[in-house]
């Protein structure tokens, strides 16, 4: 990349209201059939105007082709029963109504790749795109034919691997997973998700990225982290593992957060996305206030290895404070940058 301390998003941001509810995650589609695909297109063109406008050096689709970061991907395969669904704990937190495996999955077509290929023609910005990690896609549905997580985790792997592929061949600059899972399955997480994690990245010469945050600021969520006590360690247990695998970029949440900044440090080599940006309220951080987290994040990894980043996707937000909270990120990695420049 050529800017130092380039900025993205960890993900998803607001729809159009003609497109989906505003300010609502995971909200259905207002459009079908053809008005739909082209709805998307339409979509995604202005959340890359969006993006540019703000000072977003890696672009991405801002997620507007997908309604659900998780069974998006999952309605393309086969094997999966989507009409008689079970409701499931998701990440020990709070219940979802989920599909359900009843045979073995496949990806019988691309999910992404015309998506990836119609923003690639519309920009030469670095591009990012976000998939699934093959954790947290187990942890978002019921398992009626592996019956083992790990099996099936496996599965998702090699069919992750085949999109990814072809998100590359489509001009696809850095392929994120993401895998909010990992701040709760620890031992899962060490024994075997991060294994699976580098199988669905075999093969692959761009760029990957694992996106690992304490998630949306949905109300399950903000109750959990009331839980975590003063300091959020949960990074300490599956970082120093990271470090050691073939992932390039660690995205990771950091701005309002408890998580100590020195935890980066078990990072170190790694490329780091520091989320600068809290996307659980509306206030619009200040460009110093992105600086300061920035700085503090400086201590422990490099510049040339520091992506000013959100902390999450920011798709329950309204367009307006998304695109301020995208400014000020840009703004605040640009009085970094000024200072490192001196």
């Amino acid at each position: 990349m050529k800017n130092l301390l380039p900025v993205c998003s960890a993900g998803s941001l607001p729809k159009p209201a003609w497109l989906a509810q505003p300010e609502t995650l995971w909200s259905p589609w207002k459009l079908e059939g053809e008005a739909l695909v082209e709805g998307k297109q339409d979509a995604l063109l202005l959340s890359l105007q969006d993006q540019l406008r703000a000072g977003v050096d890696i672009v991405s689709d801002g997620e507007q082709s997908r309604q659900h970061f998780v069974t998006t991907f999952i309605e393309h395969l086969s094997g999966v029963d989507f009409e008689n669904r079970k409701t499931v704990r998701i990440r020990n937190r709070y219940d979802a109504s989920v599909p359900v495996v009843v045979d073995a999955v496949a990806r019988t077509k691309s999910v992404f790749v015309d998506d990836a290929r119609f923003l690639r023609k519309h920009t030469n910005q670095p591009i990012k795109w976000a998939l699934p990690g093959p954790m947290t896609m187990i942890d978002t549905l019921y398992d009626a034919h592996y019956q083992s997580r790990e099996k099936l985790a496996w599965e998702f792997a090699g069919i992750l691997n085949q999109e990814a592929k072809e998100l590359e061949a489509a001009g696809v600059d850095i392929i994120q997973f993401d895998e909010p899972a990992f701040n709760v399955f620890f031992d899962e997480v060490n024994d075997w998700g991060i294994a699976a994690l580098e199988r669905a990245i075999e093969g692959l010469k761009c760029e990957t990225a694992v996106h690992i945050c304490y998630g949306y600021g949905i109300k399950a969520n903000t109750d959990w982290k009331k839980t975590l006590g003063a300091e959020w360690r949960q990074y300490e247990a599956v970082f120093p593992k990271l470090q050691q695998s073939n992932i390039d970029l660690i995205s990771l949440e950091c701005h309002n957060s408890r998580v100590p900044m020195e935890l980066i440090e078990l990072l170190r080599g790694k490329k780091v996305m520091v989320g600068a940006i809290d996307v659980a309220n509306n206030a619009i951080e200040t460009p110093e206030e992105v600086a300061n987290t920035l700085r503090k994040a400086l201590q422990f990894v490099d510049a040339d290895k520091l992506y000013p980043c959100t902390n999450c996707g920011m798709a329950p937000l309204s367009r307006q404070i998304a695109s301020g909270k995208l400014a000020a990120l840009s703004a605040g990695a640009q009085i970094v940058r000024d200072e490192l420049g001196r």
